[in-house]
This record gives structure tokens, C-alpha cells and sequence, in this order.
């Protein structure tokens, strides 16, 4: 069995001092938690030793300078000797996953000759970068290092959660940029400790193709990873966030989504089908951060003899009719989760059979979880020493939180009076410590604004409001309500690995897929696939248990929601195991627009279920839909589908798990169209 090493490297502490052209790198505040829950999990999934993992951090302190001693903070010269350390540790054949998160910078380039006269290299960040005799760790060195990793036979994972092109965010929104708006164009040292001159550019060149060259793909790292698989935070030209998901701890965002997505990935899971979650997580919260996959995509994640099927943890101890589990915060987890706690001594954990309970965690804390049994299976007990295996950790908020920032108090008050009144269960105002999912605000121009938590608009949504128009604050709320509904579609998981894998989608036949984010433009044939991954029953090709009832649902960047597989008034079709749905259509842009953004989501299930409940109509037009049926509705599924878009102030606007009465997947993919 091969061996897996990692080096993890956050720095939320930047030395105070302006740089010489004016600029600064300020603190941040979720990469060593970041890195903290990254080892966590590696230790507990993948039973990593702490002596195979190699770490660096700079944390915020007081004091005025970090708690860590010199030799474990991230300057540039203990970032390349763990690297370098790493790659001795570690043998041909061996996984090694690298972590950074941080501010990424931007800096005039120390290789002319690579990159021309106004070249700039992207950096990660070293704590003492105030320091104007510091050196940046530069892409030019980092792919050296990366590629020395790849010719000694390693298997590598990159994640950088960071980007180049940060800044200042706006409002009350409590999102935080990893990045700075300016290049910095201090004169530092230009030699390196990764190599000489000439063994780093003969490297760059040959993965540039030979010539002088500064494109790079979209994420703007690595001009084409080869051998190894790099998750970037965003593109180029986007910022990536740092925020306090669920109003508790600040985590970037691409880290978070991360973790979460492959603590619920079963055997066979590739990093392509993560990067797709990971995606549509990250976009339900900021339109314009968009992780990237580079490079060898479609690898199975660390390995499919490493990674264990389910996400298992031990049974502490049971007391007074709770049960505590070996896992809390640092583990992703978050009271609402579930968990099926099986006989102790049971070996198979991917069936139902040998299950003696489903627990709901109640109380979370940074290690350990407390849980109360909400279904009992059978006639044992759970015991001490136990396994529980995370069947849902599904949070997803009904009701979204508002912000009203940049307008004068009499207004601002009228906004939220009118939130208040006119919500319908869908949004309210954003209270102390509450996670602000939007922001609304005046213009220069008299008109209100819709901003993510981060201040950046949300686009497509038209026309204008002026806010002294008679109707404007009802229209206002009418785009709030939308919103909240279309975010409610958007964030629905389902979090059971088993369930997951039966379900695989591809977006085939882009003109432009630079930076492996396909774009399609007007007029293009798009050809998306849907396959039943299971394999048949020899005994019953027809197994019923392995058919799959699909639906596809078209999130349109109008702001609505239409199902257009199976069109007409068909709920759902069927697909064999081991069978595929081929569908083509032509990519075009709404009147009016030069870029859109739409999300094909397919939900599968193996019972009958109408996933009509979730249709929208575009933005700012009525809902024609008559919900008369509604109160007959006894499928929990169904129950929990019309409560995403259904208006009705007496239901429960916190749903913390999804029904365990059905199997039942989702995957989507984002459409993406250009002039």
C-alpha cells in the first residue's frame, strides 16, 4: 500500500509595513483553520501519522507577531525546504497532497526572458513579504517543485486557496478576499533556493511548448499541469473569499466546500465530479469565484485503495440517552447532521443491514459531537465503541438572511420593515452574528443594489429599481423572495456517497475549454450526457433497484427555474444501470446579454418522485402554479421539495437533513455562454 504524505501552509498573520509603492498585505482570518480541518481530516480519513504531514503557519496573535517559532512560520525559505523535505520523505508510487492557503500575489517578474519586459509572476505569500529583501514564492519556482515531485514517480494534489486579484469587499457582508488589488514592484533578491536560472527556465519552457510565453489558463496558476491535479480558488481575474459559513467560523471558501465534498465521496469518486460540487457550492454564495481544475481531473481522489467508502467515526461513549461521537467542528460537522450507527463488530458499513440506530447531532464542539437517537433500529442498543457512518450533513437555510447597508436610515428602515412584513418565510433581516447571504444598497445613481456577501453585484437583474419609485420596495422584496428560492434549488444535496455514485454527468462539446472551464458561444452544439454508473444484475438486467428516474432542471441565469428533461408533462424517464442519456441542444444568449451563466441539475431517484415543485418563473413575473395538491402531499421527499419554493410562513425554515425514505442523488454543471 502506497503512503501518502502532505505539507500544509496557511498564513492568516502578514507582518504589519507598507510596501514602497503604497500598498500592504493585511491579515486574514480562516487559513490556519483552514489547514487545522485539512489535518483533521487526513489524519481521521485517511489515518495519516502526524509525522507524514509537514506544516507551516503564521497565526493572528496580539502580541504583534505570531505564536509559532521561526522555523515553523511560511517565509519563503521554509516554504522550499518543506518542499524539498517532502519530496525526500516520500517514494515513487506515493500520494502527496499540498495545501496552501493564503494571499496569493502579483509582482513584475524576475524572468524577462520568459516572460517579456512586463511580465508578472503569480506568488503565494510569505508572512514576512513586508520585508522588502523577502522573496515571494513565485509560479516559475512552484512549478519546478511540482514537476521534480512528478518525475520521481509521485502522485500529486495541489490546492491553493488564494488568488491574484483581490480587494477591499463591501458592505456588512463578512466576506474577506485572499488577495490584493495592486502589483507590487519593489525590487527584491532574484536568486532562488528551488534551483539555478537556467534549470527553472528550461522547466517553464517545456511546459509553455518551448516558447516565451505569459498566457496561462483561467485560474491564472500553472500554464498546463501535467502529472499532478491542481484546485485553484478562482479564476485570474476573481477573488477568492474567506466567510463565516453558517454565521459560526471563517473558512475560505474553496476549503470548506472541499472538505465537505470529499468527507461525503464514496470509492471512485474523481476529482472532476468534487470540482462540480465544489462549484455549485461555491456559486451559491458568490457568483464571481469560480474554482478551477487543472490537470489530471479525472483521477479517482488520493487513490481508491486509501480513501474508506463512508466517512466512519467511533462511538465515545453513551450517556443519559446521548451519544457522543468522536468528531465535531474541526471534521466539518454541524448540529442537524445525521448519522447511522451500526452493531458493534459490524465490518460492512454500505448497507442498511447491521444498523441499530439513526442520531441526530444535537451539541457540536471542536472535537467531539452529541447526539440523540432519533430512529431506533431493532432491539440493540448502541455501545460504546460503535461505528457511526454520516448519512446527511445537509444545512440548507430556507431563509435567507438581508443586509441593508449604504442607505440612509429612513430608508434603510422602510427595507427592512418591508422584509419583515413581506418576507413569506424566505428572507429576513440579517441579525447580530447571522451569515449575510445578500446585501441591499443605494447606487450613486438612486437605484438599489443586490450584492453578494462579498459587495459584488448579483448580475441579471433587470431592469433597475430606483428606490424613490412607487412601487420599487415591493419589487425589491418580489428579487429578495426569488433569490432566496432560486438559492434554495441551487444548494440542494443530498449527502449519501452510495447514492452520489450511481449518477454521472458530462458537458460535452465546447469550442473554448481554456483553464478547463468549458465556454460555449452562441450557436454551438451542446451535447450533455447522463449515465446510470451501476452495473447490471446479471440475474435481472431490469433490476428495479438499480434503475434510475431522471429529471433535469435548467437554473436559468434569469433567475428561473424550468424543467426541460423530460419536457412536456412527463415527471421523470428512465435509465438502465449501466445505460446513458444523450441530449444536445444549441447554446444562445438571452436578448440583451453577452455572457450568461446557466446550471443543468439532474436529480435521480429509484422511486417516483416530481421534482415539478421546484420551477420558478423568470425574475419579477408571477407564479402561475396552483399548489391545491399540496396539503395531500405524504412523500417526505416531495413534502421537502415543495418547501423550498412553496410559500408558507408556519413550516420550519431550518431543514437539517435530507429524508432517509428514498435513494436519491443530484449532480449538476454549469453552462457558461459568450459573445
Amino acid at each position: 500500500m502506497s503512503n501518502y504524505y502532505a505539507l500544509l501552509i496557511a498564513v492568516d498573520f502578514y507582518f504589519p509595513g507598507q510596501l514602497p509603492g503604497g500598498g500592504y498585505y493585511p491579515s486574514l482570518g480562516g487559513c490556519v483553520r483552514d489547514v487545522d480541518h485539512v489535518e483533521a481530516y487526513l489524519k481521521q480519513r485517511l489515518k495519516l501519522p502526524a509525522a507524514q504531514i509537514l506544516k507551516l503557519s503564521a497565526t493572528n496573535s496580539a502580541t504583534g507577531k505570531p505564536p509559532e517559532p521561526a522555523e515553523q512560520l511560511p517565509t519563503y525559505e521554509n516554504m522550499v525546504a518543506k518542499f524539498k523535505e517532502l519530496k525526500a520523505m516520500a517514494q515513487s508510487g506515493d500520494y502527496v497532497y499540498i495545501h496552501y492557503s493564503g494571499h496569493g500575489g502579483r509582482t513584475k517578474t524576475i524572468y524577462p526572458d520568459l516572460k517579456g519586459a512586463d511580465g508578472i509572476d503569480e506568488t503565494l505569500v510569505p508572512t514576512d513579504i513586508h520585508n522588502t529583501n523577502a522573496h515571494y514564492l513565485r509560479d516559475v519556482e512552484l512549478a519546478y517543485l511540482l514537476q521534480e515531485m512528478v518525475a520521481q514517480g509521485l502522485r500529486v494534489t495541489v490546492v491553493l486557496d488564494s488568488c491574484h486579484s483581490g480587494g477591499a469587499t463591501r458592505g456588512v457582508g463578512g466576506a474577506v478576499a485572499r488577495g490584493v488589488s495592486f502589483i507590487d514592484n519593489t525590487d527584491r533578491p532574484a536568486d532562488s533556493l528551488v534551483a539555478s536560472a537556467e534549470e527553472l527556465a528550461a522547466n517553464w519552457q517545456g511546459q509553455s511548448g518551448g516558447a516565451s510565453r505569459s498566457v496561462k489558463p483561467a485560474s491564472g496558476w500553472l500554464l498546463e499541469p501535467k502529472g499532478y491535479t491542481l484546485f485553484a480558488a478562482c479564476r485570474a481575474n476573481e477573488s477568492a473569499y474567506e466567510y463565516a459559513f453558517d454565521g459560526r467560523e471563517r473558512n475560505g471558501a474553496l476549503t470548506y466546500w472541499l472538505l465537505d465534498s470529499l468527507r461525503q465521496a464514496g470509492p471512485g469518486f474523481s476529482y472532476k465530479m468534487i470540482h462540480d460540487r465544489i462549484l455549485a457550492k461555491v456559486h451559491g454564495l458568490f457568483d464571481q469565484q469560480t474554482p478551477q481544475l487543472q490537470g489530471e481531473g479525472n483521477l479517482a481522489i488520493f487513490g481508491s485503495d486509501l480513501i474508506e467508502p463512508y466517512y466512519a467515526v467511533g462511538v465515545i461513549k453513551v450517556q443519559n440517552g446521548q451519544v457522543q461521537l468522536d468528531a465535531g467542528v474541526a471534521h466539518g460537522l454541524a448540529v442537524g447532521a445525521q448519522f447511522a450507527v451500526y452493531a458493534f463488530g459490524a465490518t460492512d458499513l454500505s448497507t442498511e443491514a447491521g444498523r441499530v440506530a439513526i442520531v441526530t447531532l444535537d451539541r457540536v464542539d471542536d472535537l467531539s459531537s452529541w447526539a440523540k437517537v432519533t430512529e431506533q433500529l431493532g432491539d440493540k442498543a448502541v455501545e460504546d465503541g460503535a461505528q457511526a457512518v454520516l448519512l446527511s450533513n445537509v444545512n440548507l437555510r430556507l431563509q435567507r438572511n438581508v443586509a441593508v447597508t449604504r442607505a440612509d436610515a429612513a430608508l434603510q428602515q422602510q427595507v427592512q420593515a418591508a422584509i419583515t412584513a413581506d418576507g413569506k418565510g424566505f428572507i429576513k433581516v440579517a441579525g447580530a452574528g447571522d451569515q449575510v447571504d445578500f446585501q441591499v444598497t443605494v447606487n450613486d445613481a438612486g437605484e438599489y443594489e443586490l450584492w453578494d456577501p462579498a459587495g459584488k453585484v448579483i448580475p441579471n437583474l433587470r431592469p433597475a429599481l430606483r428606490a424613490q419609485d412607487a412601487n420599487a420596495l415591493k419589487r425589491l422584496v418580489g428579487r429578495l423572495i426569488q433569490l432566496a428560492k432560486y438559492r434554495n434549488v441551487q444548494d440542494l444535496d443530498v449527502a449519501n456517497p452510495s447514492a452520489r455514485q450511481l449518477l454521472r454527468v458530462e458537458l460535452l462539446g465546447a469550442s473554448d475549454t481554456a483553464g478547463e472551464t468549458p465556454i460555449f458561444h452562441p450557436g454551438d452544439r451542446v451535447k450533455f450526457k447522463i449515465s446510470n454508473t451501476q452495473t447490471p444484475n446479471p440475474a435481472d438486467p431490469n433490476d428495479p433497484k438499480r434503475v434510475l428516474n431522471i429529471c433535469v432542471l435548467d437554473l436559468q441565469s434569469d433567475w428561473g427555474i424550468t424543467q426541460i428533461y423530460p419536457a412536456g408533462a412527463a415527471a421523470f424517464e428512465i435509465v438502465d444501470p449501466g445505460k446513458s442519456i444523450d441530449l444536445e441542444f444549441e447554446a444562445y444568449l438571452p436578448d440583451g446579454y453577452t455572457e450568461s451563466t446557466d446550471v443543468l441539475k439532474v436529480f435521480a431517484t429509484q422511486a417516483t418522485t416530481n421534482f415539478r415543485w421546484l420551477e420558478l418563473p423568470v425574475l419579477d413575473q408571477p407564479d402561475t402554479r396552483s399548489f391545491s395538491t399540496r396539503s395531500v402531499i405524504t412523500d417526505p421527499l416531495e413534502q421537502m421539495l415543495a418547501d423550498l419554493t412553496i410559500e408558507n410562513p408556519t413550516r420550519a425554515v431550518r431543514l437539517t437533513s435530507a429524508p432517509q425514505t428514498q435513494s436519491w442523488a443530484t449532480a449538476q454543471v454549469e453552462l457558461r455562454v459568450k459573445q
